[in-house]
């Protein structure tokens, strides 16, 4: 997908538009409820600051403010931006019991919810597959339309 989209340019494709330009990776985490590879995917070891967007609709959900390495090769977060951006649902699948994590407006498959991650940062990790994210750096945020994101990144 462009990486050079506006917040205001995903109202302007459909979803058939934007999935023809997905790789096959990004399909079949989205469409098929995959799983990337851990450790060699593009954003599980991101040290820049900035906010992670639904790759179909531009959504705002999770930022690097609350991303942390869960030693598990994929971006792990303690929180999404809002609670409402996402839903879940009970992923039986592969013979474990999962929580799955999907994006409202879309509806696409990010990962999974687990319970083991920071306890004084509530105790979720929210595991996301990095191609069904887009990676805004905070540089770019006012010139893609996610400037009210900015003050996320100031210094209390």
């Amino acid at each position: 997908m462009k990486k050079n989209l506006k917040r205001e340019d995903y109202k302007l494709i459909s979803k058939e538009d934007i999935i023809e330009h997905l790789s096959e990776m990004e399909k079949k985490v989205t469409l098929s409820n995959g799983t990337e590879p851990p450790f060699r995917n593009e954003y599980y070891n991101n040290q820049e600051d900035g906010i992670y967007v639904d790759l179909y609709t531009g959504e705002p959900l999770f930022t690097t403010k609350e991303q942390y390495d869960a030693g598990c090769g994929w971006p792990s977060f303690t929180k999404p931006i809002k609670r409402e951006v996402i839903s879940e649902k009970s992923d039986r699948s592969h013979g474990m019991a999962r929580t799955e994590v999907r994006t409202g407006e879309s509806d696409i498959h990010l990962g999974h919810v687990f319970t083991d991650g920071p306890q004084e940062e509530g105790g979720l990790r929210y595991c996301i597959n990095s191609a069904a994210l887009r990676f805004i750096p905070k540089r770019d945020l006012e010139e893609t339309g996610y400037g009210e994101f900015l003050p996320l990144f100031e210094e209390k």
